[in-house]
């Protein structure tokens, strides 16, 4: 199993991501260019209309095409959204001040309950912690324990 990185942050790509769609909930069909893709393989992808998040597909199949050379095409499996949306927020770190800009993915068909845990994971992924309505950012909270 190799790990593939496809995301637009990357300055020098090794190889490109020509098109990512979902054909079901769970399912996703990806089209590149360059690179040994196979199956079990990791694919890291952008997600659609984000700047900064990204999701993890493993491939299940994966098809080398003759024409044109080095591209292919791989079905593969990763998170399951029924509706995909991107959101951005900003929480203060109730310590030192510091603001996070953020976002974070939830699957719009849970409505609004689902969109605050999500957050909260998003914020936990990026070192921060919160209790309730209080938040303190990785550098508080390593001095606070």
């Amino acid at each position: 199993m190799v790990e593939h990185d496809f995301r637009y942050t990357l300055m020098s790509p090794q190889h490109t991501l020509i098109e990512c769609r979902a054909l079901v909930p769970g399912r996703y069909q990806v089209t590149g260019n360059g690179g040994s893709i196979r199956a079990n393989d990791v694919l890291v992808v952008t997600l659609k209309g984000s700047k900064d998040l990204s999701m993890r597909l493993t491939v299940d199949t994966v098809r080398h095409l003759i024409n044109p050379v080095g591209q292919w095409v791989a079905v593969a499996s990763g998170p399951v959204f029924g509706e995909l949306a991107i959101h951005q927020w900003q929480v203060n770190c109730d310590s030192c001040a510091v603001q996070l800009d953020f976002e974070f993915a939830v699957d719009a068909k849970l409505g609004e309950k689902a969109r605050k845990s999500a957050a909260s994971a998003r914020i936990a992924e990026l070192g921060w912690s919160s209790e309730g309505e209080r938040h303190l950012c990785p550098k508080c909270r390593q001095s606070g324990q």
